[in-house]
């Protein structure tokens, strides 16, 4: 049964935050766009997931779960014919695809500028003539196109009117093409090769307005790289149902974001469609929000950073809550979304998994979501949540509902004692001195040292140990309690700078401590965990806190 107390833990902070209704100034974007296709590139080489065998892939027989043949899910896929128009439709559909096609209209469009200022419209000799012979391969190819995307889409592209638009076009042009190209070899009046020639341009440039709705969606599942989808019903957008009930998506977005993003008009569309009345939508996002009237003030918004943790109040708030909206009615649903609709979106669904009986096991928990969210048809990058300390808060909820009766656990106040780091020697300088760190509190520094200051002593390089010791006394650091932030700096160049803009950091809550001892390895932290960092942090990389009573 609910338990009120998690309830009190956290509030969200909607009101002060309306501000940020128009998501990020828009002096942000190309800036971010740029961020995005980076990421995207990176986390396709970094995260070269092994196709997962089904002894490690937790399938739920629970009616209230999905099946894997879920309402995201193509049954036709599986088959070798549904393979090929998946392939081709992979590959005509694909964001450099759409670009090339409309770098050819535009520069068709240039060439005949140029031509009619230059050429000799009376010569009938076929090298004379490279206008109406550019031509006419455009319109070959964008005919070949249109064929191919037929075959992949099938009876779904005659539902999308875009589609039909543009299928008009090409063949009109092409038709208009290749009898333009034969009246013009066969000298018949200019004014008619004229008229024919600007009706095709104007055909063409038409497409151009029709070829940007094809680039935009080209470049969201560009972004979105190989998270499932939903592709069914005239809807096109990255969102996965985990469950029957719980929906993962990236963020509704608006003005330019939404030309690589979920379009936020389309996520109303498709959730008013679906789950008309019965929807709540969850924003996991600190740095932007929208108008929450626009899903009918059905909004909760939980205030995290990108690629951190929630604090482990908002994560039991958010446990509560969804169960309060669950409770009123068998047919409600939920929708939960950060930015990309992986990290928070995952360590909030994972808990809310746990939290409702579904897994007793974070493990199990965490892997069911990243199978989920990842469509290994499209690509191996593994798309669950992404960085190490949310694991580990998925871990604590695990804790709190099955040893510690869905109740926070009591505060526990500590001293940090020693920061012990093995495997210093291939972290920049290679002793630690070019270092530095900040423990942070509810987005507070609550203290912060250079490893080249401190008392006489306080820090150490064991060079044979491979081993850098910071020792903290009483007085240094403040007495920590709950939700703790330690991040770490480093001046090298050489030292990778990823999440949250720093050399590594991780989380964690001070009321799971045991035996006074924190001691994570290098896939225990955020940034080393990534494999395009291990040339810098080793395999015996790690990190030691010990603490002590105040």
């Amino acid at each position: 049964m609910p338990n009120d107390n998690l309830a009190m833990g956290y509030r969200p902070r909607c009101e002060s935050e309306e501000q940020l209704v128009n998501d990020m100034e828009e002096d942000d974007y190309e800036e971010e766009m740029q961020e995005e296709i980076e990421q995207a590139e990176q986390e396709e080489l970094e995260f070269q997931a092994q196709e997962p065998s089904h002894k490690h892939v937790y399938f739920v027989t629970d009616p209230r779960m999905s099946s894997w043949s879920a309402k995201d899910d193509d049954p036709s896929a599986s088959t070798k014919l549904g393979k090929m128009r998946f392939k081709i439709g992979r590959v005509v559909d694909h964001f450099i695809t759409r670009v090339i096609s409309l770098l050819l209209v535009v520069a068709d469009i240039i060439i005949v500028i140029v031509n009619l200022a230059t050429s000799d419209t009376h010569s009938t000799n076929l090298e004379d003539k490279p206008l109406e012979v550019f031509t006419l391969i455009i319109a070959t190819i964008f005919m070949v196109e249109l064929c191919l995307r037929i075959f992949a889409l099938g009876s779904h592209f005659f539902k999308r009117w875009i589609e039909i638009l543009d299928m008009i076009i090409v063949i009109v042009s092409f038709i208009l093409t290749v009898v333009f190209a034969v009246i013009t070899f066969r000298e018949h009046s200019v004014i008619k090769l004229v008229v024919a020639a600007r009706f095709i341009r104007i055909l063409f440039f038409i497409r151009i307005v029709t070829g940007k709705d094809q680039l935009e969606r080209a470049t969201r599942r560009m972004i979105s790289q190989n998270k499932r989808r939903y592709q069914k019903d005239g809807f096109d957008l990255d969102l996965t149902y985990v469950t029957e009930r719980v929906i993962a998506m990236s963020f509704p977005s608006s003005g330019k974001r939404k030309m690589y993003r979920n379009p936020i008009a389309e996520v109303v569309r498709f959730l008013d469609t679906k789950h008309k009345d019965h929807y709540k939508v969850y924003n996991m996002c600190s740095e932007r929000s929208y108008d929450p009237t626009l899903f009918h003030n059905r909004v909760e918004r939980i205030l995290i950073d990108d690629h951190n943790v929630p604090r482990l109040s908002q994560l039991l708030y958010f446990c509560h809550n969804v169960r309060e909206w669950m409770e009123l009615d068998s047919s409600n649903v939920i929708a939960v979304h950060c930015k990309g609709g992986k990290g928070r979106t995952g360590t909030a669904v994972c808990s809310w998994l746990i939290a409702n009986g579904q897994f007793e096991q974070a493990r199990q928990s965490l892997e069911f979501f990243g199978f989920r969210r990842t469509d290994y048809n499209v690509g191996k990058t593994y798309q669950g949540v992404q960085t190490p300390s949310q694991s580990r808060y998925v871990g604590y909820v695990e804790k709190i509902f099955t040893k510690l009766n869905r109740r926070m656990p009591a505060p526990v106040p500590l001293k940090l004692r020693t920061i012990k780091i093995d495997g210093i020697g291939g972290v920049g300088n290679g002793n630690g001195k070019d270092l530095r760190f900040e423990v942070v509190i509810n987005g507070s520094i609550v203290y912060h040292l250079a490893c080249t200051g401190g008392r006489p002593g306080q820090i150490k390089h064991f060079s044979d140990l491979d081993k850098l010791v910071i020792a903290l006394g009483d007085m240094d650091c403040p007495t920590l309690t709950g939700d703790i932030k330690i991040k770490f700096y480093c001046s090298s160049q050489n030292v990778p700078v990823a999440y949250d803009k720093c050399a590594f950091f991780f989380w964690f809550h001070t009321s799971f401590i045991e035996n006074n001892r924190l001691y994570m390895r290098r896939d225990e932290l955020d940034n080393p965990h990534k494999p395009k960092s291990w040339k810098v942090y080793k395999e015996n990389f790690a990190v030691d806190l010990t603490f002590h009573q105040p």
